[in-house]
Formats: structure tokens, sequence, C-alpha cells
């Protein structure tokens, strides 16, 4: 359904995207994951043919991005980052305004609506001004416009970025269904919770995809045991660590310390008592399975050439 070639995009002497070779399989729910300004953003926008690529090429169902614009733009949603939908006119207005813009007309433009009201579960707020919306029903909203003139392809940028919990258990229960409807969704997240829910997955870095695939393949590229544990003394027990011959890679998540080692079974005692001989106390301590987050962490510190970054906290 997508394919890149090569694909760059240049600002001055910027490399926003740096020579990018992608293919997304047709009913696919495909991830973009990195750290801000990796390239995602860049990357949706010009599959999306809003933005023209400074070398390469990309194609759409067949479609060349530069060549077929407009063909591309009527097959595809595109859901930006920000609210973007109009705060003075109601949940039902909004959707109004799209399906004219798709030229969505008559009967079925009524049918579309109230199907999407449905989806969406917005029914009982279709008279509800966008702007008196709560942010999980924004973002429900927005996609329900993106969906008004039934895409091939839907381009979602960070789509649930500072909504609540339950909203974007709500919002992926959504694409879910599209996803069975046989939808190719291209989705940028920074919640590694949101990634794990992915057909694949790809992992950028400078512009760069640095790994390709499965979130169960991709958990599986870091090396050895996992042991979480939390310490009287972070910084300090962090430092004792590091300096362990058997101890892999030490990542900080909030209190606690992930522990990357040979074999847990064997070395989670030792690890433990090279705390204690150093008067730090270990309030919890166990083994657990690698998350994607973990191995996000891993892969973007080596790309750095130094020690894995700390974890922002809260699944990111």
């Amino acid at each position: 359904m997508i394919e890149t070639h090569q694909l760059t995009r240049r600002y001055g002497p910027v490399v926003a995207v740096d020579h990018l070779d992608l293919a997304v399989e047709r009913g696919e729910i495909f991830g973009f994951v990195g750290p801000d300004g990796a390239g995602k953003t860049t990357t949706l926008r010009m599959l999306a043919a809003i933005l023209t690529p400074s070398e390469g090429a990309a194609w759409v169902n067949g479609r060349d991005t530069v060549r077929e614009p407009q063909q591309i733009k009527e097959h595809i949603g595109y859901m930006a980052q920000g609210f973007a939908l109009y705060g003075d006119l109601s949940v039902e207005e909004n959707l109004a305004f799209f399906a004219d813009i798709f030229n969505v007309r008559g009967a079925e433009r009524r049918a579309r609506i109230e199907r999407l009201l449905r989806f969406a579960r917005l029914e009982e707020f279709r008279t509800r001004l966008a702007r008196h919306l709560s942010g999980g029903m924004q973002k429900k909203l927005g996609l329900a416009c993106t969906l008004i003139h039934e895409p091939e392809v839907v381009y979602l940028d960070e789509p649930t970025t500072g909504v609540d919990p339950v909203s974007r258990r709500e919002f992926w229960d959504i694409l879910r269904g599209l996803h069975l409807q046989g939808i190719t969704i291209l989705v940028s997240t920074p919640y590694m919770d949101e990634a794990e829910r992915c057909s694949r997955v790809a992992l950028f870095y400078e512009g760069r995809i640095i790994v390709c695939d499965t979130p169960a393949r991709i958990k599986s590229l870091v090396e050895g045991d996992l042991i979480e544990l939390l310490p009287s003394d972070l910084r300090r027990a962090r430092e004792i660590l590091s300096r362990l011959p058997y101890v892999l890679e030490v990542q900080t998540y909030g209190k606690l310390l992930h522990v990357f080692v040979g074999d847990a079974a064997s070395e989670s005692a030792p690890l433990r008592q090279a705390l204690l001989d150093e008067g730090l106390a270990v309030e919890h301590m166990r083994a657990i399975r690698p998350r994607m987050e973990d191995t996000f962490i891993s892969l973007v510190g080596r790309q750095r050439g130094g020690a894995a970054p700390a974890s922002p906290g809260g699944g990111r």
C-alpha cells in the first residue's frame, strides 16, 4: 500500500528524513516511534503529499506523491497532532463540513455521519460545540472527520497525546475496528504500550529507521535477562551496578532501575549483595520480561554510543 525509496527531506543544512526505504502492507497498523525531532511527522506529511521530498520518492497505492498528489489526497485521511477542527461548530456540524469538503452529499452524507457518530461513540454529543468537548472526545471527533470520505489509508500523528488513559484505550478500540475493516493505518506515538498494539513498528532516530519489525521481534533484540529493582539511593546504585562485569546495561525508570544481566537466576543474588556491600538497601527486586520501552531506550542508547537514556516514565 505504501512504499518509499531513499525518501529524504532537508530543511537547509538539517536532514529531517534521511534516505528512507519503507514498505507498508495493505491493512497493517504500522507504528512510527522515536524521540522528538526524529522525523516521524515529516515522513507522514510527505506520505500525505503535503510536503515535497528533497530526494527520493514515495508511492501510496501505486500513486506517486509528487506527480499525483491530488489523487492521493482523495484516498487518504490525515489527522495532525493539534486540534484542527472548528471549535464554534458542533460535533455534527464539523462532520457535515468535512463531508462537504470531500463532496460527500445527500443521503450518503447523512448515512456516513450517523455511522461515524455511532462508531466514535459521540451520538449523545452531536449538538455540543467542539471546543466544549473533552480532549479524548476531540480526538475521536477528529478521527471521525478524517474518515468521512472513507479513505483507504489513515495517517495519525500522535493522536492520543495529552488525553487520559481511558480515552486512549477507547481510541485504540476504534482503531482496531478500522483494522478489521482492512484500512491501512500509519500512526506515530510516544507511548510504548500503543506501539505494542501495532502490526509492525519502525523506530526512528535522527531521520533514519534503525529497526523495523513486529513488536515481539523488536523486544527480542535486547540481550540478556531483565531485573527490576528499587534501591535506597538511585544514583549510587546505578554507578555501582554499571561497574559490575556481568551487568550488560542499566536503565532508569523513575525511582526504579532496570538492569540487564546475562542470567537473572544466577546473578540476582550477587547483584543484590553488591549493593548491600556498599551500604545500600534494596526495597524491591524481581525478574521481568523486557517491554517495548526497554528495547526502545536500549536501541537509542546504542545509536548515541553511550549509556541508555533515562525513561520519561508513564509508559512513554
